[in-house]
């Protein structure tokens, strides 16, 4: 079940990296965020605020010709992340063969490209689209889905 939709502005590249930074300091091992959007539209730079806001340190860049990357917290503390661009999948099988569902026991997951595929891997989840308007504002529609997203959402709406 879903709650209600939550759509804000990010006008500049800065307002998606803080958002995601928000977003990062919540997230907990066992959270999946599936990222949705047309190339171009801020997927990878709201991944970098993830992992900023959960202290990773390093580049985080976007993963699609390794598939998936695992970034750990710099200071040891807190669930690593895992960064997936499921792109280039070609269908359920392929994202069962990267054992996510294993990986988000111990880390956090965010899969770029993951609407269609990875919902199935979480009952909880946090569905994040992001489209580019023509004056080049990106828009964040959130959808919680699960008992925990809603709560965290509107403690990131507060801020």
């Amino acid at each position: 079940m879903s709650a209600a939709l939550h759509t804000i502005e990010l006008p500049q590249e800065s307002d998606t990296l803080e958002f995601g930074r928000r977003l990062g300091a919540l997230l907990r091992a066992g959270d999946l965020v599936l990222l949705d959007g047309p190339l171009g539209a801020g997927k990878t730079v709201l991944a970098r605020g993830i992992a900023a806001g959960m202290g990773v340190t390093g580049a985080v860049t976007s993963p699609t010709f390794v598939i998936a990357r695992v970034h750990r917290p710099g200071s040891g503390d807190g669930p690593a992340l895992v960064h997936v661009d499921a792109y280039r999948l070609g269908g359920l099988d392929e994202i069962d063969d990267l054992d996510l569902d294993t990986d988000l026991t111990e880390s956090a997951v965010v899969v770029e490209w993951g609407e269609g595929l990875a919902e199935r891997l979480a009952d909880s989840y946090l569905l994040l689209r992001l489209r580019r308007r023509d004056d080049d504002v990106r828009e964040l529609t959130a959808e919680p889905h699960g008992e925990s997203w809603a709560p965290r959402l509107a403690q990131l709406a507060a801020r």
